[in-house]
């Protein structure tokens, strides 16, 4: 394409394959992202997620992504963006530091608390509709509260 006896212009390379195939291997999944903390995180996603009754499908309709990528967060496939934790622990309502495994999820001390965990626990056995309904009803206390 070039011609090499011009000063200063070096002539086209043909496309090195091992580079190619560099750059795809950067596109797939990064083996050290599915390591242990990786996978401690998407395991107190999915966890924090169950217990507030969250889908995978609800988690991503929220967040803009399809399904499977929310399963791979929960799996430590893939990383979380900080903005994807942050809006992460907004709608599960606990802090990032939660979230990340940096500090504890509360726990319920009084036994009229420990009342109220029962009775949270006993509700998610519901059909799904009267958990959501119950879930609206709690909201609107919550609201009216703050």
């Amino acid at each position: 394409m070039f011609d090499n006896k011009q000063p200063g212009v070096r002539a086209r390379e043909p496309p090195n394959p091992a580079v190619g195939s560099a750059f795809m291997a950067s596109k797939k999944k990064d083996p050290r992202l599915a390591d242990s903390e990786g996978a401690a995180i998407g395991a107190r996603l999915a966890q924090l997620r169950k217990e507030r009754g969250i889908t995978q499908v609800d988690l991503a309709s929220a967040l803009g992504v399809s399904q499977p990528v929310i399963s791979e967060y929960e799996s430590g496939s893939i990383p979380l963006r900080a903005e994807q934790l942050l809006v992460l622990a907004r709608l599960l309502r606990v802090s990032a530091d939660v979230l990340l495994g940096l500090k504890a999820q509360p726990s319920i001390s009084s036994s009229a608390d420990s009342r109220l965990a029962r009775r949270l626990r006993d509700a998610m056995r519901l059909p799904r509709r009267d958990r959501d309904a119950l879930a609206r009803t709690i909201d609107a206390f919550l609201d009216r509260a703050s």
